[in-house]
């Protein structure tokens, strides 16, 4: 299957699952930013629906520029919301997920699987 480049179908995505819980994270705030040089511009920033999933893709179709990315994950709130024990200041407060597009009509999904003492991501589908 080749690659596509023109950015017309190309699509960012995201979910949060709570390992700890067993259960998706709603409620998660996450901001979106773009990364050049010394710059960091936010695109945008959604909150995790109940399947800890964002309402829309974050980019999609033009919007969708090869580059560097960074995802932030807002989670010592979400700990707090759920009434997870966590000491303070919490372990983990923001998490930043810094990846790249280097196909504009490709879709990216970047999961964050989370604890309030650890987390993981991976390129999924």
């Amino acid at each position: 299957m080749g690659a596509k480049t023109s950015g017309e179908d190309g699509k960012l995505t995201t979910h949060v699952l709570d390992t700890a819980g067993g259960q998706p994270a709603a409620g998660v705030r996450i901001e979106l930013f773009r990364l050049a040089a010394a710059d960091r511009e936010k695109l945008a920033e959604a909150t995790t629906d109940q399947d800890g999933r964002c309402p829309a893709p974050l980019l999609v179709g033009k919007d969708m520029q090869p580059g560097v990315y960074e995802l932030v994950f807002h989670v010592a709130n979400y700990f707090r919301a759920t009434q997870a024990a966590l000491m303070e200041p919490a372990f983990l407060d923001q998490v930043p997920v810094r990846f790249g597009i280097a196909e504009a009509g490709a879709h990216y999904h970047v999961p964050l699987l989370i604890s309030p003492y650890g987390y993981s991501t991976y390129r999924g589908s």
